[in-house]
């Protein structure tokens, strides 16, 4: 019992007699393959932006906490779910957003 396809010829192909034909084929179509690597590096942030992005990130998961809890029945508020929604809560995020990181190496 064999799997896969039959040769085409009287032999198997090997993996780069395969990957010949294949760009082979793509250079007649006129498609470029994709390549692993990005065309550009990524764009690096700031600390400071990343600082600010982290700091919304934390406080659409605390309205989403807060949500959570308005919508939880009360006999539940006292469950571990409920007192580490609490937990969260009590963050005081104001706080924490108020800190401007230093640039570094002299440039603060």
């Amino acid at each position: 019992m064999t799997i896969g396809r039959k040769p085409q010829g009287e032999i198997a192909m090997t993996g780069s007699e395969r990957q010949a034909r294949y760009r082979q084929n793509l250079a007649a179509k006129h498609v470029q393959p994709q390549s692993p690597t990005l065309a550009s590096p990524p764009r690096r942030r700031g600390r400071q932006q990343r600082w600010n992005a982290a700091i919304a990130t934390l406080r659409a998961v605390q309205a989403e906490c807060a949500d959570w809890l308005e919508t939880m029945p009360e006999q539940l508020r006292d469950t571990p779910t409920g007192q580490a929604l609490q937990a969260v809560l009590e963050h005081d995020l104001d706080e924490i957003a108020s800190v401007y990181l230093p640039k570094g190496y002299g440039r603060d």
